[in-house]
């Protein structure tokens, strides 16, 4: 199969239809939410009626069974808006249904994904604790048997989706063992919101992603059934990083979206800002500006969606990923800081739009891996 750099008509049905949603209903409120650190549950249940949850789940389990590049398109089309209700939708799909559909059991999707892909309850994604981050072998939460049962201890933090009400399961790694080379065995367990001994707190003061639910985790003496592991015992690192190289895209996805809103915003407003009698526009420091921003998002967009495609075609597609999530979260970095340079004094005010990307873009050279860790993984590749 060759790759196409034209999309199909779903495709391009979808991209309009979150497109007219995002500019509808999300645009009006984004900057009150944001200044109020509101989590939305008005705009979750209308993104779910729009079937922004579960895109690339397949119908029996009640998914929309597109492909991923159509998932990706959603996000980015949600993020040129407003990067918190992005982060909803991302880390809904990417963190928190995927790995129940690509590593659950039968039962654990019969009973989790036709919710969540509903968006009746959301699906956290528990890996980063105070001190691992970068590191996920360094995880210090640990289950322990206990006859059929396992007990788990410990708490993670930064865990999207993880303390609303609406949160109905969270995907938890924890270390259960030691392998023989020593190093520790990871997990991942099903841990229901409801289940005794976990305690949940959403996370205030965020410079970014102020409308998004981010959530401490506090696991005291949880008792979960066997049936809780999800996948096999020890199998959780490697699910983790698979889920990472899927949330990879999404997180490039968000910087794609988000960078193409910033461009739009200088681009309108140095057609309409007057200086020295003409446009900013006219100017040709401004122009050269804005031609380097154009360059860079439309460089972004080709290698996201060919990771995706890569992905769809079911070829390795895990150092495109991290390329594309390392670029695209660092062209959205440069292309808000010329988009708040172009509206000058205005841009640092925030009842201009271009503040909120400017805040929104940091998060995303550390989520999912930072900057840093981002060219491990890709210097890896490089040998193989």
């Amino acid at each position: 199969m060759s790759l196409s750099y034209e999309l199909n008509a779903e495709q391009n049905i979808l991209r309009q239809s979150v497109r007219e949603f995002a500019e509808k209903e999300i645009k009006p409120v984004a900057r009150e939410l944001d200044a109020k650190e509101i989590f939305s549950y008005e705009l979750t249940a209308k993104m779910a009626e729009l079937g922004l949850f579960g895109i690339f789940v397949p119908p029996e389990y009640g998914g929309a069974g597109l492909d991923y590049v159509s998932y990706i398109i959603a996000v980015e089309e949600l993020a040129r808006i407003d990067g918190s209700q992005a982060a909803t939708i991302a880390a809904g799909n990417s963190l928190g249904i995927g790995p129940i559909y690509y590593f659950g059991t039968q039962e654990q999707k019969e009973e989790w994904l036709p919710r969540l892909c509903t968006g009746e309850i959301l699906a956290g994604f528990g890996l980063t604790e105070p001190t691992a981050g970068s590191d996920a072998s360094g995880s210090r939460t640990h289950a322990v048997r206990d006859g059929d049962d396992w007990i788990l201890n410990g708490s993670k933090i930064f865990i999207t989706n993880a303390a609303c009400d609406i949160t109905g399961v969270i995907v938890v790694q924890a270390v259960t063992g030691k392998k023989s080379d020593g190093r520790k065995e990871l997990s991942c367990f099903l841990v229901p919101a409801d289940a005794k001994g976990l305690t949940k707190k959403a996370m205030k003061n965020k410079m970014m992603w102020r409308a998004s639910n981010t959530a401490e985790l506090y696991f005291d003496e949880i008792r979960l059934p066997s049936s809780a592991l999800l996948g096999k015992q020890g199998d959780g690192f490697r699910q983790m990083m698979i889920t990472l190289d899927g949330g990879r895209l999404s997180i490039g996805s968000m910087g794609l979206g988000g960078a193409q809103g910033a461009f739009e915003l200088a681009l309108a407003y140095s057609q309409e800002r007057k200086q020295f009698n003409q446009s900013l526009f006219s100017f040709q420091a401004t122009q050269f500006k804005l031609a380097n921003m154009a360059t860079e998002i439309e460089a972004a967009r080709n290698m996201l969606y060919k990771a995706c495609w890569l992905k769809d075609n079911k070829k390795p597609f895990g150092k495109l990923a991290a390329m594309a999530k390392l670029y695209c979260s660092e062209v959205m970095g440069r292309v808000a800081d010329e988009a708040v340079q172009i509206h000058g004094g205005y841009g640092l005010m925030q009842e201009y739009d271009v503040e909120r990307f400017y805040r929104d873009q940091k998060l995303l050279t550390i989520g999912e891996g930072t900057s840093e860790v981002q060219r491990i993984v890709i210097a890896r590749h490089l040998s193989d």
